[in-house]
């Protein structure tokens, strides 16, 4: 299934003549993985950033401060402006970003492990979509990657 769907979206890129970045933090470039499975994706994908720190989410793509402290890391906020600065950096079409908490621990009541915010930033727009799993450490970085995959998917084709 995580071929297919990657093979998928490599398809509707090139069809559409359109290129994509990302900002991966709790998928640690799982995403991006995926999609450069995919024979020719050098095509469509410009590259992905790997942001797990805070400091590298404010370096590298421009996430502000009082964001992150107003927020934290795994915010609909955050993902907004990891996306965007994914967008802006790689000169993308497109750029989807994630955070979230895999686990096993660093959940909190309104913070629990299996959460994840998912962001896509367009030319005709940006959304976002929380995403709640619950697994072992890496059956959530998984999941989180399929959600991902699964909103790239969805913007291709039409369903926002």
């Amino acid at each position: 299934m995580k071929s297919t769907l990657a093979t998928h979206i490599g398809e509707l890129l090139r069809k559409q003549g359109k290129t994509i970045a990302l900002a991966e933090s709790c998928t640690g470039g799982l995403v991006s993985d995926r999609i450069t499975n995919v024979a020719g994706s050098s095509e469509y994908f410009l590259g992905g950033v790997i942001a797990y720190a805070y400091q590298a989410k404010v370096d590298l793509l421009g996430v502000s401060w009082e964001t992150l402290n107003m927020h934290g890391a795994v915010s609909r906020e955050v993902v907004f402006e990891m996306a965007e600065g994914a967008r802006k950096v790689l000169k993308a079409d497109l750029a989807a970003a994630v955070s979230g908490i895999a686990g096993p621990g660093g959940g909190t009541e309104t913070k629990p492990v299996g959460l994840a915010w998912i962001a896509l930033a367009a030319p005709d727009g940006i959304w976002a979509r929380e995403f709640r799993c619950s697994g072992t450490r890496v059956e959530n970085k998984a999941a989180f990657a399929d959600a991902v995959l699964q909103m790239i998917l969805d913007y291709l084709e039409g369903k926002r």
